[in-house]
């Protein structure tokens, strides 16, 4: 029976005729369509994997009328986001999605990304916690259907999908008193998606709680949990900090131990996200998490329905968090 060459891709053909069959009986299975027996279609796919056959997918997509693929625009430097991307794949397959997937880095902005994906022929975008301004991506939604996750979005063109920020920070406020404390101080996110909702919450809880609430300048990476370190390192500290997301918590968690400050046995400190980070062990980050099962499972089906003109009530659906204790709060050390 002959082989295809080494030097080039196994072709339909080359599978019929490994397996005995007509080409336009191997196009059949390949295309999982009726026509083929049982016994048939296991022949010819134990063919096309004795020689390394794969199906061109996006070929066949762009010859069909519907391209199903969903873009995505995520940030490379959002450990969050990655957490997220592993859902949306399990999420858009089993409804016979594929994902385009596309990053926004230090030097590739938001907006390229999005250009990127629309040359794709996506026929929907989800966009993790954009920072484009909410008349961009109003605009954006008259293209095609556009599913915002992580982020409140105040326009009735572009549907959301997100976590109870607010609600989050109840749950990491109402832990700490539990335990005892009573200066907590809260390390912000500035001006990223989310951050507004968490600062609300901070501040509502503490006030609930009859205590005194102080916010420091923070932000998303470790190197802003750092400076937060040593402003907080620089006076009294508290006895717990709450801070935007893991990524500042662990560069806050960083400097505060190279000070020779324990955790949590002189502060206790809980993150936001519940990310891969937080569950490392030699971090064990106590956190507030986002289920990002049902964030990405609800941003596929929203984004479907869009595209098949299912009427929608509710163009935000917002999701509990919870709250995943681990070892870095404690009851307060006497002082």
């Amino acid at each position: 029976m002959p082989s295809p060459s080494s030097d080039r891709r196994p072709t339909l053909a080359d599978v019929a005729a490994r397996a005995g069959v007509s080409t336009a009986l191997v196009s059949i299975v390949i295309r999982d369509a009726p026509g083929a027996s049982s016994a048939t279609r296991e022949r010819v796919r134990r063919a096309a994997d004795e020689i390394g056959y794969r199906a061109d997918t996006r070929a066949r997509l762009l010859r069909s009328s519907r391209s199903r693929l969903i873009g995505v625009v995520f940030g490379v430097q959002h450990a969050f986001h990655g957490d997220l991307l592993t859902w949306l794949y399990d999420a858009a397959g089993k409804v016979g999605y594929e994902l385009a997937l596309s990053a926004v880095t230090p030097g590739r902005g938001e907006q390229r990304a999005v250009d990127s994906l629309l040359g794709d022929r996506c026929e929907a975008l989800v966009l993790l916690g954009p920072a484009s301004p909410t008349a961009h991506l109003t605009h954006l939604a008259t293209r095609l259907p556009v599913v915002v996750v992580a982020r409140s979005v105040r326009s009735t063109a572009v549907d959301v999908v997100r976590t109870a920020d607010d609600e989050g920070m109840h749950l990491a406020l109402d832990h700490l008193v539990a335990l005892g404390h009573r200066d907590v101080v809260h390390v912000d996110g500035g001006r990223a998606p989310g951050a507004a909702e968490r600062r609300r919450g901070y501040r509502e809880a503490v006030r609930r709680h009859g205590l005194t609430p102080r916010v420091l300048p923070g932000g998303l990476t470790e190197d802003d949990g750092a400076v937060a370190a040593r402003a907080l390192l620089a006076g009294p500290l508290p006895g717990a900090v709450t801070v935007f997301n893991d990524r500042c918590a662990l560069g806050l968690l960083d400097v505060l131990r190279r000070a020779g400050r324990t955790v949590p046995g002189d502060v206790s400190v809980v993150g936001y996200d519940d990310s891969r980070i937080a569950r490392l062990s030699s971090v064990d980050l106590t956190s507030v998490a986002q289920d990002v099962g049902q964030l990405s499972t609800l941003a596929v089906r929203r984004a479907l329905d869009r595209l098949d003109g299912v009427p929608v009530e509710q163009r935000e659906l917002v999701v509990p968090p919870r709250l995943v204790v681990r070892s870095t709060t404690a009851p307060p050390r006497s002082r």
